[in-house]
C-alpha cells in the first residue's frame, strides 16, 4: 500500500471514530453546540480527504505516460471532476 493511500485510510478510520463518537454524544443527550462542533470537524476531515484523493488523482493524469490524450484534454476533464468536488 501506498504512504498516500496509507494516509488516506488513516484519516477515514479517524473520521468513523469521530462519527461514532458523535453518535455516543446523541446517545447521551450531549450540548447541541459540542455535536454541531463535532459535526464541523468531521466535515473539515471529509474536505480534506477529497482534497488528497484530487491531488492524487490530478497528479497522476497529468504525469500518465499512457494517456494519449492532447494535455487541453486532460486538464478539461481534470476541471470538471474539481468542479464536481467542490460543488
Amino acid at each position: 500500500m501506498t504512504t498516500e493511500k496509507q494516509n488516506i485510510m488513516n484519516r477515514l478510520k479517524r473520521i468513523e471514530g469521530q462519527l461514532k463518537g458523535i453518535q455516543r454524544m446523541l446517545d447521551n443527550e450531549a450540548c447541541c453546540v459540542d455535536v454541531l462542533i463535532q459535526i464541523a470537524a468531521v466535515k473539515a476531515a471529509v474536505n480534506k480527504v477529497g482534497t488528497l484523493i484530487f491531488e492524487n488523482h490530478a497528479k497522476e493524469c497529468l504525469t500518465s505516460s499512457e494517456d494519449t490524450r492532447p494535455k487541453d484534454e486532460v486538464i478539461e476533464d481534470l476541471m470538471k471532476v474539481l468542479i464536481s468536488f467542490i460543488k
